[in-house]
């Protein structure tokens, strides 16, 4: 089937004006498929890649099927949940809740989100108020169950968005006593929606679904054909170097950073900080506030880098996202599609990069086999992987000068051929600099009494003029000691005798 508008569906006109408004001209393959089998009531299993429209392909036959049902009524028995999302990360549920609110905004059903992180106190009066459409996260759901804020006996349409991701969060008991509290399966629709599908997943669904159909627009386990994929070797001390390299050099801009762990994510978001850049991380153990104000601050361009854990592989829906970077590679080859299918979305192009240390090829090998091909491995220009550092440019390549011209290259210069002192005897070489000194300060100081007319002259002894050997012995040594007592004082320092007039 291939549909052109949205109105060869089947759609009401208050959905059809809201797709409208919303920007949207052509359903995309899964809503073409999916949307008239939800209308005929039957389930559903749907599998496409992510950023497809997956979730328009099942809000708008839910809009469509409980639209009579809307009303204005102030009572909450006349909004009873008749439509029950479960999404397993928090961003998925607000994105969702967000998609119904759009597509819904011109009938009168009413829809909220549910999800930990925040007060429950004020979701309460919102739930207890009547909606029509509940989106919810597992846990939190439980919680309002035990407040009694929530009935789900008059559910007729249960989904179960990102199944996959479901069971790899141990979500699976949970939803499973949610699933005691709804109507028989034989009396609700159900529908399951996945990125990939996995041997348990088929089990699950055999276990949830009555006789569904299986609908599925592209290769399973890939991702899309707009997204470059590529692999930089790196040594894993010498990632952010890479990383700071990249995005000064212009070649990554607005780059979503994938991490293993949250401790990971916290601390390399705040060394991008600490080298200038603007940067944010999200993960598990941060409130939803501040997890809602990092997203948006980056799908606004206001940050460089947003570092995330895979708590925000499922559900951020960031047009033209330009780069996705895998610091680390995931344990688990299927997150690899899903943090990869966080661009290229709605068949716009993406890059995706991946930094592989030599302990992480055993992942990269993994994911390649669930590709079915091998992602290209390129260098950075002007970087060197081993060093962890920016190489310096080819001297031999340098800017030309401002009248145009290249600089010349300088021919190396000569060795200089060291100079040889000439030998000269130690013994001579210590006295004789030394008595030529001292004879001569002793002539200028002679010089400087003899223009002293307060300074009787005294002439010098002639046993100081020698400069031999026989100068150090004892006889010769007294007779020039005494020779200095006799020796006259500067006039300068000599005491004056006192004038009869300062006596008085």
């Amino acid at each position: 089937m291939h549909a052109a508008s949205f109105a060869e569906l089947g759609l009401r006109p208050e959905l059809l004006r809201a797709v409208d408004e919303a920007g949207y001209t052509t359903p995309t393959p899964i809503q073409v498929q999916a949307i008239p089998v939800i209308l005929e009531g039957r389930d559903v299993m749907g599998g496409a890649q992510t950023g497809t429209g997956k979730t328009a392909g099942f809000a708008l036959p839910i809009l469509q099927k409980l639209a009579p049902l809307a009303n204005t009524s102030p009572s909450p028995a006349r909004h009873p949940v008749r439509a029950l999302i479960l999404t397993p990360t928090r961003e998925l549920a607000v994105q969702v809740e967000e998609s119904f609110r759009t597509y819904g905004k011109h009938t009168k059903l009413r829809s909220t989100v549910v999800y930990g992180g925040v007060d429950i106190k004020q979701q309460l009066a919102i739930v207890r108020g009547g909606v029509e459409i509940l989106v919810a996260t597992p846990g939190r759901l439980l919680d309002h169950i035990e407040h009694k804020s929530v009935y789900l006996g008059q559910v007729e349409i249960f989904v179960l968005d990102e199944a996959d991701r479901m069971l790899d969060m141990g979500f699976i008991p949970d939803i499973k006593r949610i699933m005691a509290l709804l109507p028989v399966t034989a009396k609700r629709q159900n529908l399951l929606f996945s990125a990939t599908f996995s041997h348990e997943i088929k089990k699950l669904a055999d276990q949830l679904l009555n006789a569904p159909q299986l609908i599925e627009v592209a290769k399973r386990n890939t991702a899309a054909d707009t997204v470059t994929q590529t692999v930089y070797k790196v040594p894993a001390e010498a990632k952010r170097m890479l990383l700071e390299h990249l995005v000064r050099t212009g070649a990554l801009t607005q780059v979503l950073c994938f991490m293993r762990t949250k401790h990971g994510a916290s601390r390399l978001g705040r060394q991008l900080e600490k080298d200038g850049f603007t940067a944010e991380s999200i993960h598990g153990d941060k409130s939803q506030q501040a997890r809602m104000e990092a997203l948006a601050a980056f799908k606004e361009g206001k940050l460089q880098v947003l570092v995330a854990t895979d708590v925000a592989a499922r559900g951020l829906d960031i047009d033209q996202l330009p780069h996705v970077l895998n610091y680390e590679l995931p344990h688990v080859p299927e997150d690899y599609i899903h943090r990869v299918g966080r661009t290229g979305r709605a068949g716009a192009s993406g890059e995706a990069i991946s930094f592989v240390a030599p302990e992480e090829e055993k992942y990269l090998v993994e994911i390649e086999k669930l590709l079915k091909k091998k992602v290209a491995i390129v260098t950075a220009a002007g970087f060197d992987p081993e060093t962890g550092r920016a190489m310096r440019p080819d001297r031999a390549a340098r800017p030309a000068h401002r009248d145009g011209n290249a600089r010349a290259e300088r021919a190396p210069r000569p060795a200089r051929e060291p100079v040889r002192e000439p030998r000269i005897d130690t013994a001579t070489e210590a006295r004789a600099p030394q008595d030529h000194a001292h004879g001569d300060r002793r002539e200028e100081r002679e010089r400087a009494y003899a223009l002293n007319p307060d300074q009787p002259l005294v002439s010098r002894p002639a046993d100081e003029s020698a400069g031999d050997a026989s100068s150090r012995h004892p006889a010769v040594h007294a007779a020039r000691h005494a020779s200095r007592k006799a020796r006259p004082v500067p006039a300068l320092l000599m005491k004056r005798p006192a004038r009869e007039s300062e006596n008085v």
